[in-house]
């Protein structure tokens, strides 16, 4: 017990003043500093490219649809708690996805496609990859005239995102 609350002073001593480490090496005069954390990690690649691809290769269900009946009108479509995950470090990703379109012949059926949105929920996936893909699985269900897929993410570590993309591609 001596021993613990020993240290236990010691380190209290240390963390309020730092210089008081015994185990602080002095620099000497030539010396540079070891590199910063910052430095150290601008050299290493932080994402690959397999976590650009996270996410991409799972079997997403089909979105159902329904006949159309009526021509010319635009449908909009929020889903204001999407959930995923970040592919490299798990943590939770939170927004809002808008899908707007012009039915052509086929509608959305909105059980099929909340059951469809629900699968991101565990999914490693980028947000930009989110937003393509749901436009993607969109447009392969219904065809429509033209679609947009917005999706507005949450803030983590201070930075939001807002990604959208559209349908027809525009042309390269």
């Amino acid at each position: 017990m001596k021993i613990e609350a020993r240290a236990r002073r010691n380190l209290a001593s240390i963390i309020q003043n730092p210089q008081s480490n015994p185990n602080r090496r002095r620099l000497k005069f030539d010396e540079k500093p070891s590199a910063s954390y910052n430095q150290i990690m601008a050299l290493k690649p932080r994402y690959t490219d397999e976590h650009a691809k996270a996410g991409l290769d799972f079997a997403f269900p089909a979105i159902e649809t329904w006949a159309n009946q009526f021509p010319g009108y635009e449908i909009l479509i929020d889903d204001p708690e999407l959930t995923s995950v970040c592919p490299k470090t798990g943590l939770p990703d939170f927004g809002v996805l808008t899908i707007r379109y012009m039915p052509r012949e086929r509608c959305l059926e909105l059980k099929s496609l909340k059951e469809y949105l629900f699968c991101y929920r565990n999914l490693g996936i980028f947000q930009e990859n989110i937003v393509n893909q749901v436009l993607e699985d969109v447009v392969k269900a219904c065809d429509p005239v033209w679609a947009v897929v917005h999706g507005q993410f949450r803030p983590r570590g201070g930075i939001g995102t807002t990604v959208e993309a559209r349908w027809p591609r525009p042309q390269e």
